[in-house]
């Protein structure tokens, strides 16, 4: 896990930039004096081993709390991580190419700290995944090398066939090292995008109690070709506006080419990895829309004025429905702490949210 990571103040309802409170500069530069030498020692590498140990700590704590759906609805939600994975599932028609997409996806990691933090006592960040960084060997990352301060290693290596994006990797089978190597995963498969592909779920929703391993089938296939550090460059310069930006950014297709979002996702794979529904449920899901949500606020920053309240798009990721509104609500159910509106989401610093990325 890089050593970038999010800010999060969760107790500010107003976000204030001391900075523009005080009237000398004196201060301000020697706090630009010294600011280059903090930036080389981020630069240096990962989030220290005791911060990563603190977060999957909390992950592996949400997974042993007990569900607060409803079990004769939701019968595969087992823990207060299924919750989660539930809320996406149930959502993923109208949250994926469609106007709420990069808001939606905010509050949704926003909260996934905050149940963190309120509910198995975290006191860290939420680190994110420089894809660019490890895009050669995403395997020697350090958020994917197996040890016990990653979020786990590869799948083991089993004969299986290509999917349909990617050659097949060297994984394939059930994650075996790290934290999460008994991780029992319950929920789907829906789209299943792995080969062998897993048993059905006792309900065609989904949402059947269906008990398997972790399966993952990580390779540089993708990352090596779609989320380089110069892919996510341009991603952000090329993009005059939101539509582009968010189009870019998610397009998958078959015959060539493949956005950072489907690049990310599908460099990880398996099961439930590469499931368009069920993603969440591989915690590698977190780190890695950390990343979609840095390089979009990244892209925000560069004209604050004109990319900030804006979206594009319409409800249903069918292109069916009305153009979404900024006006629009977002309910994560019992994932999130109250319903928003898309346009108390768009900014990092206002609204619900007070964080920045380093």
């Amino acid at each position: 896990m890089a050593r970038l990571f999010m800010l999060v103040l969760l107790a500010a309802a107003q976000c204030l930039f001391l900075s523009g409170l005080v009237s000398g500069d004196a201060v301000l530069d020697l706090q630009n004096k010294g600011r280059p030498n903090l930036d080389a020692q981020l630069a240096k590498g990962d989030i220290p081993a005791a911060e990563r140990k603190q977060y999957i700590a909390a992950m592996l704590c949400i997974m042993s709390k007990p569900s607060k759906l409803d079990q004769k609805q939701f019968p595969g939600a087992k823990s207060r991580y299924d919750d989660f994975v539930v809320v996406h599932m149930n959502q993923t028609l109208s949250i994926h190419n469609t106007g709420s997409f990069l808001s939606w996806h905010r509050y949704y990691l926003w909260s996934f700290e905050r149940v963190l933090k309120e509910e198995c006592g975290y006191n860290g960040t939420q680190p994110y995944w420089d894809w660019g960084r490890w895009a050669q060997d995403p395997e020697k990352s350090p958020i994917f090398d197996g040890s016990d301060t990653s979020l786990s290693g590869n799948g083991q290596k089993i004969a299986h066939r290509a999917q349909s994006f990617a050659p097949a990797g060297n994984g394939g089978g059930c994650v075996q090292t790290g934290p999460f190597k008994n991780m029992t995963v319950h929920l789907g498969p829906i789209s299943p995008a792995v080969d062998p592909a897993p048993p059905r779920n006792p309900m065609a929703n989904g949402y059947g109690d269906n008990p398997r391993c972790l399966r993952r089938d990580i390779s540089n296939y993708l990352s090596s070709r779609y989320s380089r550090t110069q892919d996510i460059v341009d991603l952000i310069t090329n993009s005059k506006d939101i539509g582009t930006f968010q189009t870019t950014m998610q397009t998958v297709n078959p015959m060539g080419g493949m956005g950072v979002h489907g690049a990310g996702h599908f460099t990880i794979a398996g099961d439930p990895g590469g499931d368009f529904y069920t993603s969440p449920n591989d915690p590698g899901f977190w780190v890695h829309h950390g990343m979609i949500d840095r390089t979009w606020s990244i892209w925000q920053t560069q004209n604050l004025t004109t990319r900030t309240v804006v979206i594009s798009g319409s409800n249903s990721m069918m292109g069916f429905g009305k153009l979404q509104s900024l006006d629009d609500p977002i309910d994560l159910g019992v994932v999130g702490n109250k319903a928003y509106r898309i346009r108390d989401l768009v900014s990092t610093v206002d609204g619900p949210f007070c964080y920045a990325y380093e």
